[in-house]
This record gives C-alpha cells, sequence and structure tokens, in this order.
C-alpha cells in the first residue's frame, strides 16, 4: 500500500514551493487536516481569477488538476463558497500572481 501524504502536510509543502519562486500565497479556508481536499484559487489581481480542483482519472489511474472555476474574481469566489457549502472540510489556498502561476504542473504536485 502506498502511503499518503496528509492534507495539512501537502498544504504546507506547497507553500513552501510558491514562496521559494516568490509567489504570494495564503490558506484562505483550512479543512480537516488528514484527509480535507485542496483547492486551489489563482488571483491575477486583475479583477480575474481561476480555481483549481484535483481530479482522478478512471482511465489511466493519475491525478490531475483540472479547473473548477474561471472568470471574474466575484464569480469564482462564489463557486469556492458553493463547493465549501457541500463539503467543509475543503482546504482553500489563494494564490496572487498577476502572470497567473501556480506551479501545479511542475512535477510532484500532479
Amino acid at each position: 500500500m502506498t502511503p499518503r501524504l496528509t492534507a495539512e502536510f501537502w498544504v504546507h509543502a506547497y507553500l513552501a514551493r510558491l514562496r521559494l519562486a516568490d509567489i504570494p500565497a495564503f490558506v484562505t479556508a483550512r479543512g480537516d487536516a488528514t484527509a480535507g481536499t485542496v483547492l486551489i484559487k489563482v488571483n491575477t489581481l486583475d479583477g480575474q481569477a481561476k480555481a483549481f480542483q484535483r481530479s482522478f482519472d478512471l482511465m489511466t489511474g493519475e491525478r490531475a488538476w483540472i479547473v473548477l472555476a474561471e472568470g471574474a474574481d466575484a464569480e469564482v469566489e462564489a463557486a469556492l463558497a458553493r463547493q465549501r457549502g457541500y463539503d467543509p472540510d475543503l482546504w482553500v489556498i489563494e494564490v496572487e500572481d498577476r502572470a497567473g502561476r501556480h506551479l501545479l504542473d511542475e512535477p510532484g504536485l500532479t
């Protein structure tokens, strides 16, 4: 059996990687420390945002980050609020980067 990282451990590691790349990020909603799902909101500081959630591909068995919502910041915030309404154990991390960098496509974060 492959050991799983706790949600909190993954969040701390992700925040550290963002810090190393000089990308500001903040935990805006703290979820369950062991098994909470993590959502990433990328705010480009121009009124636009994009939210990502981790998905499992049943055909390949791989995990990938997919877009949950994108558009005006208020619309993305509303989508995140709806998700938190369904699952109060969610983590939400807000990344602030004008270029939209999030590092989710880097090795170890997929």
